[in-house]
C-alpha cells in the first residue's frame, strides 16, 4: 500500500519527533543539551521505512516557541498525539515504527549522562511516551 503525505502531515510528524529532543535537550539543561540534541537527532535521522524518508529532511519550518520548556512542550506533546494519531489513520503499518523511533531517540538523548539520567530527564521522557500513547 502507498501512502501519500501532505506537506502539513509530514509537518506534523517532524514537528513531533525533532520537537521530542528538544524536549529531551531542554530537560538536560544542567547536564549536556548539544550532546542530548545530537544523539537524539541521529538517532531520528537512522530511521526506515515511511518514516525514515519524512525524517530525512529537518524541517526548516519548525518555529517551536522557546521561551520556556512549558511552551516547548505545549506545542510538542499534542504533535506527538496528533502524529501517532495520523499514522494509525492513514499508515497503521508506519505508527510502530513512528513511536519506536521516537523513544529510540528519547532513550539516545537520555545516555549522554554517565550513570543514570537526571528525574527531569527521566520525566521528561515519560511525559513524551504518555503523549504518544495517547492516541
Amino acid at each position: 500500500m502507498s501512502v501519500t503525505l501532505t506537506d502539513q502531515d509530514k509537518l506534523t510528524l517532524r514537528t513531533a519527533a525533532y520537537g521530542a529532543v528538544t524536549l529531551m535537550s531542554a530537560a538536560d539543561a544542567a547536564g549536556s543539551p548539544h550532546k542530548a540534541a545530537t544523539e537524539g537527532s541521529i538517532a531520528l535521522s537512522s530511521a526506515t521505512g515511511l518514516v525514515g524518508h519524512v525524517l530525512a529532511t529537518y524541517p526548516k519550518e519548525l518555529k517551536l516557541d522557546s521561551k520556556s520548556v512549558a511552551a516547548i512542550a505545549d506545542q510538542v506533546l499534542p504533535a506527538l498525539t496528533a502524529a501517532m494519531a495520523l499514522l494509525k489513520e492513514q499508515a497503521p503499518e508506519e505508527a510502530d515504527n513512528f513511536r519506536r523511533t521516537v523513544l529510540v531517540a528519547v532513550e539516545a538523548s537520555a545516555r549522554t549522562h554517565q550513570g543514570r539520567p537526571s528525574p527531569t530527564v527521566t520525566d521528561m521522557s515519560r511525559k513524551i511516551t504518555e503523549a504518544l500513547d495517547a492516541a
